[in-house]
């Protein structure tokens, strides 16, 4: 759970699950009744691959939400972070063909997740410069590349890609130079790493996930082996590694 700094008031939490949901446009007014009523803004995400949020508003009230989803989903893991206002504008709930878009519908992590390497194993690893069998280790960040330069894993791959959907064809253009290698792909929460490892393990290649993406390391290891701050999609613009909104921002 993240620390709350003196003057904070306001619970952000994101999360996401990949998970069969048979209708999801149901399901759509529910939540949405429920994030309302709890007085939460943001954006909830439904798909019949499974459901992503970012919700912000008092704390009571976006735990009790939470714990209200997981009657129906019981795996949902958050991410917190606290700020001194809201970074939402409104509350919105979509039904989408994907939570995330990847436009590789054979990539279903609702079916089975990737292999995940746990925040603290990838210290290790990165600590002694090789995996537990002694193999390199690449990090590949999937994010789109406004948001890597903001901050990354020192060393990491980086492949220039404007949006989420070129990772395919930019994880094939550079496939042989991660053959034999111990790979792991990155991303804020872990969403978008979940199909590109999905992907990458398609492509014959030894791809893990970082579990929990930046903000689980940020949360487990704070700004080891990492420069910079990390990009989100709301009003705070970025975190730095103590899931504190940068400098000069809400």
């Amino acid at each position: 759970m993240a620390s709350r700094a003196s003057g904070t008031s306001v619970l952000n939490v994101s999360a996401y699950l990949f998970t069969p949901i048979d209708d999801p446009a149901a399901l759509r007014p529910v939540l949405r009744e429920r994030a309302a009523d709890a007085g939460l803004r943001g954006t909830i995400l439904l798909a019949e691959e499974g459901i992503n949020l970012f919700l912000a508003g008092q704390s009571d009230a976006v735990r009790g939400f939470v714990d209200g989803l997981r009657g129906d989903f019981p795996a949902l893991q958050t991410k917190e972070s606290w700020s001194d206002a809201v970074p939402f504008g409104r509350l919105l709930v979509k039904v989408k063909r994907e939570i995330i878009r990847m436009d590789r519908p054979e990539v279903r992590p609702q079916d089975g997740r990737a292999p995940a390497v746990s925040p603290a194993t990838l210290r290790r690893w990165l600590d002694r410069g090789a995996d537990d069998e002694g193999r390199e280790v690449v990090l590949v960040d999937t994010r789109n590349a406004f948001e890597v330069d903001y901050g990354t894993f020192s060393g990491a791959r980086d492949w220039r890609i404007e949006r989420f959907t070129q990772f395919p064809e930019a994880a094939s253009a550079h496939r042989d130079e991660l053959d034999g290698k111990t790979v792991v792909s990155f991303c804020t929460g872990g969403i978008r790493c979940e199909k590109a490892a999905l992907y990458l393990r398609d492509q014959g290649l030894d791809a893990y996930q970082l579990d929990g993406g930046i903000l689980g390391w940020f949360a487990a290891e704070g700004d080891a082996h990492w420069d910079g701050d990390c990009f989100v999609f709301d009003e705070r613009e970025a975190l730095d590694p103590a899931l504190a909104a940068r400098a000069g921002v809400a």
